[in-house]
Formats: C-alpha cells, sequence, structure tokens
C-alpha cells in the first residue's frame, strides 16, 4: 500500500515533472474492456458481503471455476453463492477485496485516463501513478493484485479516440495476462512483453514465446521471457528487440507498462537490474520517437522504489542521471 506515496514522494523533489490531480470518467471506458457483469460484481461484492453477513474480514475464493471442472458442459452463468461467485470471477488468492477496493481501483483507472488524455493535449510523455495495478485483469476475471486493467483500458479509450493503433509495451517483470487476453485477436494493438519466463514465475500459464496472437491479431503479440538473475546487458538487449519490433508498426502512440519488481533487490523477483538500467532503459523508450503513457504496475521494494522510477524517466526525458535528491 505504501507503493504510490514511496513513488510520489520521490518525484516531489525533482522540479523535472509537474504532479496533476487524475479526473473522473465514468464507468463506460471500463466496460470497453471489461465484461459488464464483472464490473457489476465489483462494485457490489463487499457491499453484499456485508448486508448478508458473511463473517469473513475480506473476500477471497475458495473454489475457482476451472475450465476443466466443467470441461464438455455448457456455459455457467454467475452463481447465487456470494462466496462462489468470488471463485466465478477471480482466477487466483491474492487479490481480495475489501471495503476500499472498487474505489481504488476506479481511481487507478481515472488516473490512466487523465494521463492517456493529457497525452492527446500535447504532452510529449505522461505518466499514470496507478495503485492498484492492472496488467494482470482480463476482459472477465480480475487477479494478480489486479481489478481492472488499467493500460488496456487507456489504451483502448486511445485507440477509439485516435483511431489509430497503439503499441504496448509491458516492462513488469511478471507477464501481463490480462493485457495480452484483451487484444490477443486485435490487429489495432501490438503487445510486447519482457518478463520472467513462466516455466518459473506467475503466472504460470501465459507469457510464452509462442504465444504471437491469433485470428486478425495474428503476429501481434511478442513474449520475450528472461531467465532468473537477467542482468542489465541482458535485460537491454532484449528491451532492443523489443523496441524494434515496436519500431514495425504502425501508430505514433506507445503504453508502457511499468513494473519496478525487475529490480535487484525486489522481494518477489529474481533479476539483477540496477537503478541505473532503469534510466538508460526509459532513454531507448522515448528513442522510439512515440508519444508515451507510463502505467504503473508492479514494484515491491519500497526503499528503492521511489528512485528507480525517477531515474526511468529522467531517462525518458532525455534527463542525466543524478544521485537521490538531486535534480
Amino acid at each position: 500500500a505504501q507503493r504510490v506515496e514511496a513513488i510520489r514522494s520521490v518525484i516531489e523533489q525533482d522540479d523535472s515533472f509537474e504532479i496533476l490531480d487524475s479526473k473522473a470518467f465514468g464507468v463506460e471506458p471500463i466496460k470497453a474492456v471489461h465484461d459488464p457483469q464483472l464490473v457489476a460484481y465489483l462494485e457490489r461484492a463487499w457491499r453484499e458481503w456485508r448486508e448478508r453477513a458473511v463473517p469473513r474480514p475480506w473476500i477471497v475464493p475458495d473454489t475457482f471455476l476451472s475450465a476443466r471442472l466443467r470441461e464438455g458442459l455448457d456455459p455457467l452463468a454467475e452463481p447465487h453463492s456470494l462466496l462462489a461467485q468470488s471463485g466465478y470471477w477471480c482466477f487466483d488468492t491474492a487479490t481480495p477485496i475489501l471495503a476500499g477496493t472498487y474505489a481504488a481501483a476506479r481511481a487507478a483507472v481515472d488516473v490512466s485516463l487523465t494521463a492517456a488524455e493529457l497525452l492527446l493535449d500535447g504532452q510529449a510523455a505522461t505518466y499514470a501513478l496507478c495503485r492498484p495495478p492492472g496488467h494482470h485483469a482480463q476482459s472477465s476475471q480480475f487477479g494478480g493484485y489486479c481489478y481492472f486493467n488499467n493500460a488496456a483500458i487507456a489504451t483502448q479509450w486511445l485507440a477509439t479516440t485516435t483511431a489509430e493503433p497503439v503499441c504496448i509495451l509491458d516492462l513488469d517483470f511478471h507477464h501481463g495476462n490480462g493485457s495480452q487476453e484483451i487484444f490477443y485477436r486485435r490487429a489495432d494493438v501490438l503487445y510486447v512483453s519482457l518478463h520472467a519466463d513462466p516455466r518459473h514465475d506467475y503466472p504460470y500459464f501465459t507469457g510464452y514465446a509462442d504465444e504471437t496472437g491469433a485470428g486478425a491479431g495474428s503476429g501481434t503479440n511478442v513474449n520475450l521471457p528472461l531467465p532468473p538473475g537477467t542482468d542489465d546487458e541482458r535485460y537491454l538487449a532484449a528491451l532492443a528487440r523489443a523496441l524494434d519490433r515496436v519500431a514495425s508498426f504502425a501508430g505514433g502512440i506507445l503504453v508502457v507498462s511499468l513494473g519496478m519488481d525487475t529490480f535487484g533487490e525486489d522481494p518477489i523477483g529474481d533479476f539483477a537490474l540496477t537503478t541505473l538500467a532503469y534510466h538508460e532503459a526509459g532513454r531507448m523508450v522515448a528513442a522510439t520517437g512515440r508519444r508515451l503513457l507510463i502505467v504503473q504496475e508492479g514494484g515491491y521494494d519500497i526503499a528503492h522504489l521511489g528512485e528507480n522510477v525517477r531515474q526511468w524517466l529522467r531517462g525518458c526525458q532525455g534527463l542525466p542521471f543524478t544521485a537521490a535528491g538531486q535534480s
């Protein structure tokens, strides 16, 4: 929960950045990406649990709707049981619903959409400091600490508003299964991801190199899984390959899902990136010449998180690498 303040407190000390409040965009941009029934469930779930006096401090499923559980059967409508509903819409046990969950998830979407709008208003790059993150949330399921897919919602809004193709570059340690699923059959959105090899790391069941899109989206999904211990040199080389693919795709906007759990001291990742690598990564991404919407995803080493984000953004701006507290 400290992620937002840890990042903001560092950025506030650097006069290279301007911090703005978000505005409300309503629920329709969310429904353009997510099943309206999922949206309705997240809005009402906590209230209904309290009204029915369910004796649990949070909503976490104990049974999930696995595809194999109903193999050969007709699709199942949303069940009546509150506990069954949680396993119908959520795919893991790491994403509880609490009293403020829906409001926080809606606020994170508004942050990403505000940054997207500022981009179209003429900014070359904007950064959306979102929490909760979003790239694991699929069109009709939530999980992976994510409820609504902030980057995907902003991408859809940008694609609709501009009528142009849009690229997503996912730099979180974990594969963005939600972003992949949402755009997997779309020709107008390119999804490119650098992430931990799913043979060893979450989300385990997506993120493999042979997942390249389907139907109209064939060839518009690029996964670059990387091994444990990936260091600056190997990571930046993979980023260069990812950006080569971005350069071959039409459109002038690049949405970056920026996860900082690739850092060498992150408690849930096993890469070995340094703060200096983030500055270079930001520079490389900005060198594409595209307008950049940068959306915050994961990152769990609170002590270094703000400085890592600051250096990534400074690299993006073409500013030099500076010591913490200096601008």
